[in-house]
């Protein structure tokens, strides 16, 4: 979802017409979840009312960086105390079930991406929210970086010309900390899920969500072909899409590779009139720069510091603050959904 920030804190509606910051609620206070309610209370956009967790120790961690908030018993705990909105960090595999259900009892939904496991999970999530008419948000958070984002405007603006190939990279050399990642039933998949997903937003998103076929890919583990999504999940994957107009897009994907440094994370568009690469530094997960080609000349348009962590929740704040409504901008991620089901699928028929 694309929201431009705004000056000042919005206040909350129940309809259309601004009353308050927004009341929310997480549900999940992992890494992930503890570090974007940090940066959301740092905001200042919305109050942080209820906190709910299974580890004793990550909720009890979360209410000392959030003082003001209750503990809650799980989902139905959060949704009695009178919220407007949830952000979901939990395992993949409770995303589209915790959503739906939110949705339907009327709060707003703010989840850790995947939202579903596979597209007819998303469709499921999506069909709720549409029905409840209520904002729904996805945690695609390289999308807020200071760097893709000026990206974003060149290719936009024609300032490289037509875009005729794109190549994506995501490599982690050390792979998730929870067991709950290498199974598929509860992930949906490895690092094509993971990460790709990433990479196959970031493509998409960059060219105004063009229609996307899946040409070929491969998924490995430890070194061998996998024949199926229903076993082992994947730690190494590429990919390859045809985009409507003509663009080639390549990816590859993986955990624990031998890269020589900690992360890879490159975005690369090359068009008729120069190219830019979005790119981490120095195998960072979090400080971005990007590069402007022209010949074999190069210029460097954006780098650290970025404090973008926090930004796509942050947003989706603001975006509640002003309007619960449901957003058609929510659909983009169908398309993802869409086209990592079709990358399975090929790397399936080999």
């Amino acid at each position: 979802m694309r929201i431009e920030t705004t000056a000042d804190a919005a206040p909350m509606p129940r309809g259309d017409a601004p009353a308050r910051l927004p009341r929310l609620g997480f549900l999940g206070l992992g890494w992930i979840g503890r570090s974007r309610m940090e940066a959301l209370a740092a905001s200042g956009r919305a109050e942080i009312v209820a906190l709910a967790d299974p580890s004793p120790d990550m909720l009890a961690a979360a209410l000392a960086l959030a003082p003001g908030a209750a503990p809650a018993d799980g989902l139905d705990g959060l949704i009695d105390a009178d919220l407007d909105g949830i952000v979901i960090a939990t395992p993949s595999a409770q995303h589209a079930a915790q959503s739906i259900a939110a949705l339907e009892r009327g709060c707003a939904v703010f989840c850790q991406k995947p939202l579903g496991r596979d597209a007819a999970e998303v469709a499921a999530v999506l069909a709720a929210a549409r029905r409840a008419d209520h904002l729904v948000g996805i945690d695609f958070s390289y999308r807020h970086t200071a760097a893709l984002q000026r990206l974003r405007t060149l290719v936009a603006g024609g300032e490289i010309g037509e875009v005729f190939a794109v190549e994506l990279a995501f490599h982690n050399a050390y792979g998730p900390d929870k067991p709950w990642f290498y199974d598929a039933r509860q992930s949906g998949g490895g690092c094509l899920m993971d990460l790709g997903v990433h990479l196959v937003d970031t493509a998409l998103w960059m060219l105004d969500f063009p229609a996307a076929t899946v040409a070929g890919a491969s998924v490995f583990h430890q070194g061998r072909r996998l024949a199926d999504r229903a076993g082992a999940v994947e730690d190494y994957a590429t990919g390859r899409l045809s985009l409507a107009g003509g663009a080639d897009v390549s990816l590859a994907c993986s955990w624990n590779l031998h890269a020589g440094r900690d992360a890879v994370i490159e975005a690369a568009f090359h068009g008729t009139q120069g190219g830019a690469r979005f790119h981490n530094l120095g195998g960072s997960f979090y400080d971005f720069a990007l590069d402007l080609y022209r010949g074999t000349r190069r210029e460097r348009l954006v780098e650290p510091p970025d404090a973008w962590g926090g930004r796509a929740l942050v947003a989706w704040a603001e975006a509640l603050a002003t309007s619960r409504h449901y957003d058609p901008a929510a659909e983009e991620v169908a398309a993802v959904a869409t086209v990592i089901d079709g990358l399975y699928a090929a790397a399936r028929a080999g």
